[in-house]
């Protein structure tokens, strides 16, 4: 079995490598600006589901309807505000001062698509963070690492370092959630050794 997976990340990539999976990479293109103005009352869970389930759709019209395709969407929730990647280093450094030495709800979107039908889901782990020194969130932020990562942080590289903890599941703060993706697997009927890379 393929499994597709609608993004070019390479945090979803190395998950589904290290689970034995081998994903077609296929990046959705679609407007997340103007989807999120659309979506600007709605709850930060929404938010994101919203944004896994455009690119899980756009994506997976350009296959055949047996394939299984999976769209994801990151951002954190702090002070009731989601925040999405940072792009810039002075960004990043404003990210971390108003999040060094407290918590947040980092939230991922999961949309899995098979044979026309969707489950969509949302994963919520709270991390918190370091009270990381200004030398060091600096330097963090001038590695490049954080600029295109949801709440400019990774937790499986550099960017460890300054979390000190999270609550949930570690793979979703990573960009995807192999729990939430095998329960979608089991819904359609799927184990998740049919996707092995053997």
């Amino acid at each position: 079995m393929q499994l597709v997976l609608a993004s070019a990340s390479p945090s979803r990539k190395f998950i589904l490598n290290s689970a034995g999976v081998e994903p077609i990479l296929h990046p959705a293109h679609v407007d997340e600006d103007a989807l999120l103005t659309s979506l600007i009352d709605a709850p930060a869970s929404r938010t994101v589901a919203a944004l896994a389930e455009a690119k899980a759709l756009a994506v997976a019209g350009e296959y055949p309807a047996n394939t299984v395709v999976i769209g994801c969407d990151s951002m954190l929730l702090l002070d009731g505000e989601l925040q999405g990647k940072p792009h810039t280093v002075e960004r990043t450094i404003e990210r971390w001062q108003a999040q060094a030495g407290r918590s947040a709800e980092l939230l991922t979107g999961h949309c899995v698509v098979y044979d026309g039908h969707t489950v969509v889901e949302t994963a919520s782990t709270t991390v918190h963070f370091a009270d990381a020194s200004p030398r060091d969130i600096a330097a963090y932020a001038a590695t490049g690492e954080p600029l295109e990562c949801a709440g400019a942080f990774t937790l499986e590289a550099l960017g460890g370092w300054f979390i000190d903890r999270i609550e949930g599941d570690p793979s979703s703060v990573v960009g995807l959630s192999l729990p939430l993706v095998r329960r979608a697997l089991y819904h359609f009927g799927f184990s998740v050794s049919d996707f092995w890379d053997r």
